[in-house]
């Protein structure tokens, strides 16, 4: 909104440094800025209005040391992370974006749905909270509106730049932007893969959109559950979060800027550069949580939070399409996500097979299994943010490793 107000303001009375609106850079810091005055002035007061309408997280005893300490500590903290990045993204961003729309009703769209899971949870004391099957429908949902909108939407386009025959900057560059499904492939030279290529010939090219909506589908329901399991200590699905969103901050930078695309030889795509904005808030937002849920926590976010949180991030790869880098950057998840699948996957055959279940790891998810082991939590999840880190320089090494 501001970014409309001070164009206005620039070009009708030429206002004195209005002009600095039109600079990424300049926006994204007062994007992060503000969500992180959000949450340091709100926070508390938002806290302190979970606790008055006895919002508090009803713990199951799992034998962790020092879990039942927890009990009663306010959830459904996740409105401080949404108030903190919802606001200064619609300050700040170009709302005529198609990726910063996709990216605000993603946010909104999968923050609805943990906010259904922990109001069930709270309120109707069902600790099962929202049946999986209607989370899987909402994640299905959003993965229909992100895939089809990508696909379809006339400014989600790539640039193709014509082979220079001369090799003086003096000749302009010859381009046309288009319509495509390409992705990025780390680690390879020729690090592009289309989703055409899926139909293996078998199928025309006109069929391309579904196995493009399945993969979005697929990217969004398994990034969002997996922020979901990884939120069970103080400070680690937040920390997690920041370094990721740090990361994808810097991605979409590079791939939004035509510069710094054509140096490092990458897919450039026009306007993405936006979510630089977005990406901001979304790293001040969290950062601004953890103010309150670093251990000891004052409060948990709740599915309000961590869904919201996996999904975005899902939402945001796709758009600067480096989804095929989510295993290397979103490592953690993807750990806690598998431990839970091959516990439960191993104790289900073992019963069957030999009348007795029997377990891979001492609890699951991983962070459970450690701590089973004796490790402490606040350094439990210093060493997985230490991790996290490795692996975000490791992804974007790979601009260069080829």
């Amino acid at each position: 909104m501001l970014y409309y107000l001070f164009q206005f303001l620039d070009e009708r009375y030429d206002f004195p440094g209005a002009g600095v609106f039109q600079y990424i850079s300049f926006r994204a810091l007062g994007a992060v800025v503000t969500s992180l005055l959000i949450a340091a002035i709100f926070g508390r007061r938002i806290i302190d209005t979970l606790r008055n309408l006895q919002i508090g997280e009803s713990i199951r005893d799992l034998g962790l040391e020092g879990q039942m300490q927890k009990r009663g500590t306010p959830t459904m903290g996740g409105f401080i992370i949404l108030a903190s990045l919802l606001i200064p993204a619609l300050l700040f961003s170009k709302l005529s974006n198609v990726y910063v729309v996709l990216a605000l009703v993603s946010t909104v769209w999968t923050g609805l749905i943990g906010f259904l899971d922990d109001y069930i949870k709270v309120f109707k004391k069902n600790k099962e909270g929202l049946q999986g099957k209607f989370k899987v429908v909402g994640q299905i949902g959003l993965g229909l509106i992100v895939g089809l909108t990508l696909y379809f939407n006339q400014y989600v386009k790539i640039r193709k730049y014509a082979p220079r025959l001369l090799s003086t900057s003096n000749v302009p560059d010859v381009y046309t932007d288009i319509k495509s499904t390409l992705t990025t492939v780390p680690f390879l030279k020729n690090n592009e893969f289309d989703y055409s290529s899926l139909l293996f010939g078998v199928l025309p090219d006109s069929y391309t959109w579904i196995i493009y909506v399945i993969v979005c589908i697929f990217i969004i329901t398994a990034v969002s559950n997996g922020a979901n399991i990884t939120d069970g200590i103080d400070g680690l699905a937040a920390g997690t979060s920041v370094i990721i969103g740090l990361t994808i901050g810097v991605l979409a930078y590079l791939s939004g800027n035509k510069v710094f695309s054509q140096y490092l030889n990458i897919m450039y795509i026009p306007n993405a550069g936006e979510l630089v904005i977005f990406c901001a808030a979304f790293v001040g937002a969290c950062v601004g949580f953890l103010w309150y849920n670093s251990y000891p926590a004052q409060v948990f976010m709740g599915d309000t939070g961590s869904l919201m949180l996996g999904g975005v991030i899902a939402v945001l790869f796709l758009a600067i399409r480096k989804e095929l880098m989510i295993p290397i950057i979103c490592g953690i998840f993807l750990v806690e996500l598998v431990s839970v699948i091959l516990q439960v996957s191993y104790f289900k055959y073992t019963k069957r097979t030999y009348g007795e279940g029997r377990r891979i790891f001492l609890m699951s998810p991983l962070h459970h299994h450690f701590q089973k082991k004796g490790y402490h939590e606040a350094k439990l999840v210093t060493r997985f943010w230490i991790v996290g880190i490795i692996l975000a320089v490791l992804a974007l090494a790979t601009l260069k490793l080829r």
